[in-house]
């Protein structure tokens, strides 16, 4: 059976900026990683994400959680959502 094609939808024009944010370390190899995995760019996945946090919804299917968790593993990325306002830099 042939695969429907589904109906494109319209691409929304809009202005990026450059910015320049600090980010633990650990947390910004995963997302690169995750990023490379889905073949975005990371400023695409970030959108992305916060599009979706914002709905309250997650960003991710059950295989995109399952890479992340993989990914968290091999670079030692042992934070979660607790630990998300102590986060604190080192002197």
């Amino acid at each position: 059976m042939a695969k429907r094609s589904s109906p494109r939808k319209p691409e929304i024009i809009v202005e990026r900026v450059q910015t320049g944010v600090r980010i633990e370390k650990r947390l910004l190899k995963v997302l690169k990683g995750i990023a490379e995995y889905h073949d975005m760019s990371l400023g695409d996945l970030l959108e992305g994400i916060v599009l979706h946090a914002f709905d309250g919804k997650c960003a991710f299917e059950s295989n995109s959680l399952e890479r992340i968790r993989n990914l968290k593993k091999v670079y030692g990325l042992n934070l979660d959502a607790s630990h998300s306002h102590k986060l604190r830099e080192k002197p």
